[in-house]
Parts: structure tokens; C-alpha cells; sequence
């Protein structure tokens, strides 16, 4: 028996994080968990599961976690205290690896010794706040029960992680700052803003070339929904623009059965990363047959800012919890609404597909787009526009109010109409391109598309295109552009299907990343080329 804080945790011989493939179960009450590997107890445990680290094999490591599913029902506290528990101690060596790259990409420059002591006092205003409020509330809103599952899961994430350890002595000790900032990866593009204001550039001083890199840099990620002429069938996909650094990639099934009359969805499968315990990508399949999709949007008024305090929720947290009470678009965007921090200003798409009958019908509330900046969340049923084919996103704001208040328009008139919404480089790329889409095929070529050099509206760039590739930029490359690709149908997402590739794409005959001495930066576990395929993932287990 090993003492780990608040724990006891037992490990049964051999406890080793070093394999490809791991299975075990967590046994936990009042928050106090022991661990048995390589034992894969249903009927016992409060949570089990198994990970198969095949990062560098397929592109991604493949995580299954059930959890309250046992013979005797556990508290919810401790259902989701397990799962994530169990989850810090199977992926912890790529917790830590990840950790070391996301440090890079955020925080290489020198103000960085500024701006963390002044990022850990915001987080831990907040957590204070947050728990405070799950404390008066919980008993009396949903809501606030469901942000205490969330944070009960974060805080088991956090003790599995401290119990690995143990046993892996050259795991760095990482603490809930490390946790929280991770967690935030998504809120951190506007918090380091919020914290750090003299750190803001001026668009307006800016070349043309230089503006389109900041907005290719700064909004993140393409979308689509696509139906068929006669509906007979509906296609979902989401390919993620960042850092390659952010490429240690898992996938994740959670099948979380909690006693709470107000939980939809328990279960979920989706995008993920290690030490991250929402998608941030986001592309999100839920158990309550909706379909969740994220663009990340620009902010130019960063007057906006002045809305931002520590007593909110960031986005990865009303994220987590509106795909866990809603049953729908409308009491989706409701979730997401409330205590907004302003951070992580994106488009959301919720696709419902209990409103979707294949060769029949598309009835109302089958998509809602939900859209966020400081101080507004804006959102509304656009199933009228989806039933003409097809609905893109690109990392422009769609909602006028959302759009002006951003300060698109002056944006706009300082650099060109190729930054509005009707004329932005996918927009027209999506608009031309979408009627080739006949099946989940065409559809994965249109969403890894890149034909810059001979595509008109590219210009010979190669991050104006559906799938980026900045590291192939004329000037200042970096490893920065679109580095994977989800997609799905409507049969596939309502069994929690998905096919997924991990890598930059290799568009129309581009070379395969790689890793050398020009990108200088943190890639630790990283493959050292992208060149892979599409898998398909699925869940291990249908209880």
C-alpha cells in the first residue's frame, strides 16, 4: 500500500507505463482509490479501462475508460474521481512529454517569466471561485453538480498522474498549475492576452502578408457539415490548425454512467491530447446523438478584454458540461452561456441528429451554431442554411453582432475582403468545392485539401487552403498548420465512430513534415515524420 496525498493506492506488480499497451481498473470511495494493472474487473471496479499507446505507429494512442458501471453504484464524485484518476496513471509518461512541448509553445520568449506568476494567480483565483460555487450550488442547479463531476475528474487526473510516479521516478512532479494550464490550452490564447495586455500586437501597423499570418495563426481550424442532395446520408469532419508541437494525439472513449437525472450524455468519444480532459480541437460524438464541432474565431477589439475576470468558466469547462446535460442544440448553447470568461472565443456546432431521418427529412433545431467573444455569446437554429448542402467554418465569425463586435469590419477595410466572411479563402474554397463531396472518401479529401501552388484562390499560400501547411511558407516558417483530420457520418457517429489521421497533410504531392534542425522547438515523443493514414476508432465497450 503506497500513501499518494489524500490516497491509498495499491499496485499490483508488474506497474509499468513503459509498454504500448496498458489495461487496469480503480477501485475508489470518498476519493480514496487503490490501482490493480493488468486486471480488467467489470463487475468490481469503480473504473477500468485500457490505453494502447500507438503514437508512433499510427499517429495516435487509443484511450477506453468505463467507469460506474460496477455492481454496486459508487457516487458520482467518485465515478468521475475515478476515470480520471485512472486515466493520469495510464498516459502519464505522455502527460509529461506533452507538458514539456505545450511549455514551449506557449511560454520560449522571454516575458514568459512575467506572464506565468501572473497566469498561476488568475488560475487559482478562478479555482477558488469555481469551487466555492460548487460548494453553494450544487445541491440546488445542475449546472454547478456537473461543473463539481468535471472538476472531480480533474482532480483524479491530477492524483493518478502524482500516483505513477511513484513508480516512474523520471516523471517530472507536476502540480495543478501545470494541470490547469494545459487543461486551458484553448483559453490560454486570450489569457496570456488578459494578463500580458502590453504583449498584444497591432494589426493595423501590418503588412497584408503579415496580417493573413497572424489571422492563420490565430484562428484555428476548419469544419464542415455536409449532407447529400436527397439526405441520404450527413458527413461531420474537423481538421485541427496549430502548433506541431501539439501532436501527441489520443483518442478517447469515456463511458461515465453517473446517477445524475440531468446528465444526456455518458458517453462520449472525441479528440484529445494527454493531461487534457476535454477535445480542444473540438469534435466531440455523445451518447445523447449529437455531434459537436469547433472553429476557433479572431479577436481584433481587444478592448473586449475588459469583460474578462477570474470568476467564470473557462470554455474547456462549460464545454464539458454542456455536452454532458444537453439534449439538444438550444439547451447546448444555453450551458455553454453561462459565467462566460471570454476566453477561447470559437463557433460551436452542434449537430443533433435525432432531428436528421436519412432520405426523409432534416427538421429544425438539427444544427445550432453557438458563437463567443467577451461579453456576448450569440447562437441560433441554422438547419434552413444546412439543408441547401452544407454548413463550412473557418475561423470567421458568422453572427453580424459577433462579427462587428470583433472588429472584423475595420479589420476587413485595413487588409482586404479575404478576411470576411463571404470572401475568406475556405469560404470560397468550401463553396466550390463541396458538391464533389459523394462519400466519407471525397469528403476526407476536401477536409486534408492543399493545392496552393495551382490553386487561384491559395495566391501561393500555402495556409489558404482547407488544410494548412505553414511550415511551407516562402518566409518565416514554422511548424505551425492543419495536423489532423476527424471524420464521420451519421451511422458512424451514432455508434461513436470515427475515421482519424494525425500529421500535416500531403495534400496535392507535398512532402511529409518532418522534424529537423529548422524547427526549433520542444517535440519530445513526437514522430519524427508524418506519414500516416486513417484509422477508424471506436469503443472498446458498448455496456
Amino acid at each position: 500500500m503506497i500513501a499518494v496525498g489524500f490516497l491509498s493506492v495499491i499496485f499490483t506488480l508488474p506497474f509499468c507505463l513503459g509498454g504500448t499497451f496498458q489495461n487496469g481498473s480503480a477501485y475508489c470511495s470518498g476519493k480514496a482509490c487503490t490501482y490493480t494493472a493488468n486486471q480488467v474487473d467489470m463487475l468490481g471496479a469503480t473504473a477500468f479501462g485500457t490505453f494502447n499507446d500507438t503514437l508512433l505507429d499510427v499517429g495516435w494512442g487509443i484511450l477506453d475508460i468505463v467507469a460506474g458501471h460496477g455492481q454496486t453504484q459508487a457516487l458520482d464524485d467518485d465515478v468521475m474521481f475515478a476515470a480520471g484518476f485512472l486515466e493520469g496513471v495510464f498516459t502519464a509518461a505522455r502527460i509529461a512529454d506533452h507538458h514539456k512541448n505545450v511549455l514551449d509553445i506557449f511560454f520560449n520568449k522571454p516575458e514568459s517569466a512575467v506572464i506565468i506568476p501572473k497566469l498561476m494567480k488568475y488560475f487559482t483565483a478562478q479555482d477558488q471561485w469555481m469551487r466555492k460555487m460548487i460548494k453553494e450550488n450544487a445541491q440546488k442547479d445542475p449546472f454547478w453538480a456537473h461543473v463539481g463531476l468535471v472538476t472531480s475528474q480533474f482532480d483524479g487526473l491530477l492524483e493518478g498522474y502524482q500516483a505513477a510516479r511513484l513508480t516512474q521516478k523520471s516523471l517530472p512532479d507536476l502540480e495543478m498549475y501545470d494541470f490547469q494550464m494545459m487543461n486551458s490550452n484553448g483559453d490560454l490564447l486570450d489569457l496570456i492576452a488578459i494578463v500580458y495586455p502590453q504583449g498584444i500586437v497591432d494589426w493595423r501597423n501590418m503588412t497584408r502578408e503579415e496580417a493573413f499570418r497572424y489571422i492563420n495563426r490565430g484562428g484555428r481550424c476548419s469544419a464542415m457539415v455536409k449532407v447529400l442532395g436527397a439526405y441520404e446520408d450527413l458527413f461531420m469532419s474537423h481538421s485541427t490548425w496549430f502548433n506541431y508541437g501539439g501532436t501527441s494525439r489520443i483518442y478517447k472513449h469515456w463511458n461515465f454512467n453517473v446517477s445524475n437525472p440531468n446528465t444526456a450524455a455518458k458517453k462520449m468519444s472525441f479528440s484529445s491530447y494527454p493531461g487534457f480532459l476535454e477535445s480542444i480541437d473540438d469534435f466531440y460524438m455523445l451518447s445523447s446523438q449529437m455531434v459537436m464541432l469547433q472553429t476557433t474565431n479572431n479577436l481584433f477589439n481587444k478592448t473586449l478584454y475588459k469583460y474578462c475576470n477570474p470568476k467564470s468558466l473557462f470554455a474547456w469547462q462549460r464545454v464539458r458540461v454542456a455536452n454532458m446535460m444537453a439534449n439538444s442544440g438550444e439547451e447546448w448553447a444555453k450551458a455553454l452561456g453561462r459565467y462566460n470568461s471570454g476566453t477561447y472565443n470559437n463557433q460551436y456546432m452542434v449537430i443533433d441528429l435525432k432531428q436528421i431521418s436519412l432520405g426523409k427529412e432534416i427538421r429544425d433545431n438539427a444544427l445550432w451554431v453557438v458563437e463567443q467573444i467577451p461579453s456576448l455569446v450569440a447562437s441560433g437554429d441554422q438547419t434552413k442554411i444546412l439543408r441547401t448542402g452544407y454548413w463550412p467554418s473557418y475561423n470567421v465569425p458568422f453572427f453580424d453582432d459577433v462579427y462587428e463586435k470583433s472588429g472584423y469590419p475595420d479589420f476587413v477595410a485595413k487588409h482586404g475582403v479575404d478576411a470576411s466572411y463571404q470572401l475568406a479563402p475556405r469560404a470560397k474554397i468550401f463553396r466550390r468545392d463541396e458538391g464533389k463531396i459523394l462519400d466519407l472518401d471525397s469528403f476526407k479529401n476536401i477536409m486534408r485539401y492543399n493545392d496552393y501552388k495551382d490553386d487561384t484562390y491559395s495566391e501561393n499560400n500555402p495556409c489558404n487552403t482547407i488544410c494548412c501547411r505553414g511550415d511551407l511558407e516562402a518566409t518565416d516558417a514554422g511548424a505551425f498548420g492543419c495536423y489532423d483530420t476527424k471524420v464521420t457520418d451519421f451511422t458512424m457517429a451514432m455508434n461513436l465512430q470515427a475515421d482519424i489521421v494525425n500529421g500535416p497533410t500531403l495534400g496535392n504531392n507535398l512532402p511529409p513534415f518532418q522534424w529537423t534542425a529548422q524547427f526549433n522547438q520542444s517535440h519530445v515523443g513526437l514522430p519524427n515524420v508524418y506519414n500516416f493514414s486513417f484509422i477508424t476508432a471506436s469503443p472498446r465497450w458498448t455496456l
